[in-house]
């Protein structure tokens, strides 16, 4: 009676057909011998169990069969057999772990002399290359390059990274991906047809996924299987040996989550650890379903939804993108912790709860979009129809954001007011419009009481646009120039000051330069970043009515020519560098603290009841 032999040995592929998952290196192999361009050394590069070792032997197979070379190899010649089994004289597979130094290197070397005893090929596989040391790398190197015409080197790595540049340089280099899953369950399930074994396909999917990629790990998962249920392997028996979590707790999770169940979300954890789940390997499942839900998000359509389509759904509305991302990323970094701390459920039970914390909160772009209709003075108006504005959060976040409203001033006469119908969670941003408003939302002057009356509606104050010139007439560059700031102040304050800094220095053609004091080298930094000089080339073709190039520069300050007043920029930014008040002289501000003391941010800071964190740098 012969020894019993595992999947991964028995099942393991004897023909490039036979190879999973790695179609575009088979067909590459099998395109070389029918052409006849070997290279003299290849390099397959891969995780564990993907099949780099089984495709190193059947290249050799395919230059030493009898019908080689050949790209479907007989498998039943001595030398198939030989190879196949691991005691060919012609192929030689060699362990780097075990034979890393120099004298090893030094043997080899002197062995590819010698001429193959059977086949047309000498064949070195070594497996594991990264192990040899420098020095052994370098005794190679001049065989490597320049090998007899008999001989071909396979080298065989999971950490390529450690391979030296002059060994990869002097290699074909193979990267084996891991395999997906659907294929590994397909190969799964045709073992167990061959082995007359019943796997049901929601516990073959199961092992897929356990497996992470590797066919091997696979196999020897079935393997254990066969032996604890026999002839018939079922989802639970799965879940109940490798501590995996059924799909529908990890969604339960997941739900919890996202409705901010504090109590249900730590019962399932709690019901996962009693039950002696890995909780590792939980907390990968979690970032995975997030991750799935993520790209439902973008894409209904994707594979990644394939079967959870209905959960997803159930689940996208309840949180953003933006949030999706915050949270992979949190789980992710208390994943890394929880691989070296002996009480994981704890970190898994911190990251929890400030995972719900967060989604709480508001985040910074909500409030800065708040900021921006109040800058914008047409808080929540659709068509001059008053309507309550929702940020881009949950309903549930709306609620909690909502309860800190600021006090509401009378309301005049001739602004509408939200219907009375409107829900009470929209938050009030006509009422935080009329206690930061007036001057305060230039960022110029300071903030006036909550008792002073408003200003009128921007569509009121706003003085006519300039008429655009025809093609070809001379550009008026201090109008132009007046017009953008104008535009400016409506649409991104934060730089209006910047901008106002620049004078004309001259407008020719469809070129309108504009220069800067030496000491204000920083607002040209500023304004030539790709999205703010993307704003100002816009809006210099909406006022002038047709392309214009513009030049930031720090220039000669008597090179400047004065803009003339009225064209909407501030007053002491009109006058030219050689008539600057003493005010403008003074080195500019630093952009950061200038965001910090705008007198619009402190005041929502007040309203949000926040503090800034960190500020990264100019709008």
């Amino acid at each position: 009676m012969s020894s019993y032999q595992v999947f991964a040995r028995k099942y393991r592929p004897q023909t490039f057909d036979d190879v999973v998952g790695q179609d575009h290196i088979t067909r590459t192999l099998k395109n070389a011998i029918t052409q006849n361009r070997l290279a003299h050394a290849y390099l397959f590069v891969g995780p564990r169990g993907t099949g780099k070792t089984s495709t190193a032997r059947i290249l050799s197979k395919a230059l030493c069969c009898i019908h080689a070379p050949t790209t479907e190899p007989c498998g039943v010649c001595d030398s198939c057999k030989e190879i196949a089994a691991g005691i060919s004289l012609d192929v030689l597979e060699i362990d780097g772990a075990s034979n890393n130094g120099v004298e090893q290197v030094r043997e080899l070397r002197d062995n590819v002399r010698y001429a193959p005893t059977r086949g047309k090929y000498k064949i070195y596989i070594i497996d594991e290359v990264h192990m040899l040391t420098s020095a052994a790398f370098n005794a190679l190197l001049k065989t490597l390059e320049e090998p007899p015409e008999h001989v071909k080197f396979v080298f065989a790595t999971t950490e390529v990274q450690k391979v030296l540049p002059t060994i990869l340089s002097r290699c074909q280099r193979f990267d084996l991906r891991r395999i997906p899953a659907p294929l590994i369950a397909a190969h799964l399930q045709k073992i167990c047809t061959a082995e007359k074994i019943t796997l049901t396909a929601d516990a073959a999917d199961a092992v897929a996924r356990g497996a992470e990629g590797g066919l091997r790990d696979a196999e020897s998962m079935l393997d254990q299987l066969v032996a604890f249920c026999g002839d018939a392997i079922q989802i639970d028996d799965v879940l109940g040996i490798f501590g995996f979590t059924a799909p529908e707790t990890v969604s339960r999770l997941a739900g919890g989550l996202l409705d901010r169940d504090t109590p249900a979300t730590l019962a399932v954890l709690d019901e996962q650890s009693e039950a002696g789940k890995d909780l590792m390997r939980l907390m990968g499942e979690l970032i995975a379903h997030l991750r799935n839900l993520l790209v439902f998000q973008v894409n209904p359509e994707s594979a990644q939804a394939e079967g959870m389509t209905v959960v997803f759904q159930g689940q996208s509305p309840l949180v953003s993108t933006e949030r999706l991302l915050e949270l992979i990323d949190g789980f992710a970094a208390a994943e890394n912790r929880m691989k070296w701390a002996p009480n994981k459920k704890l970190h898994f039970e911190i990251a929890l709860i400030k995972a719900i914390q967060s989604l709480g909160q508001s985040t910074l772009t909500e409030v800065l979009d708040a900021l921006t209709t109040l800058r914008e003075g047409n808080p929540g108006t659709t068509n001059g129809a008053a309507s309550p504005v929702t940020p881009s959060t949950t309903p549930r976040r709306e609620a909690v954001v909502a309860t800190v409203r600021p006090p509401t001033p009378p309301t005049p006469a001739n602004r509408q007011e939200p219907p009375p119908s409107a829900p009470a969670s929209r938050m009030d941003f006509a009422a935080m419009k009329k206690t930061v408003s007036g001057p305060a939302a230039t960022g110029t002057e300071p903030v006036t009481s909550s008792d002073a009356p408003p200003p009128a509606p921007a569509a009121e104050t706003a003085p006519p646009a300039s008429p655009s010139p025809a093609d070809g007439a001379p550009l008026d560059g201090a109008r132009v120039w007046g017009d953008l700031i104008r535009e400016i102040k409506s649409q991104r304050p934060l730089i209006t000051a910047w901008v106002q800094a620049g004078k004309i220095l001259s407008a020719e053609g469809d070129q309108l330069r504009v220069g800067f004091a030496p000491e204000q080298r920083m607002f040209v930094e500023s304004l030539n970043k790709a999205n703010n000089r993307k704003l100002l080339e816009a809006i210099l073709a909406k006022v002038a009515g047709r392309p214009v190039g513009l030049k930031l520069e720090l220039a000669d300050p008597a090179a400047a020519e004065p803009a003339p007043a009225g064209n909407g920029s501030h007053a002491a930014g009109d006058q030219p560098f050689s008539r600057r008040t003493p005010d403008a002289a003074q080195p500019p501000q630093d952009p950061a603290e200038a965001f910090k003391n705008d007198p619009m941010i402190q005041k929502a800071l007040k309203i949000f009841e926040g503090e800034i964190r960190s500020v990264n740098g100019p709008a």
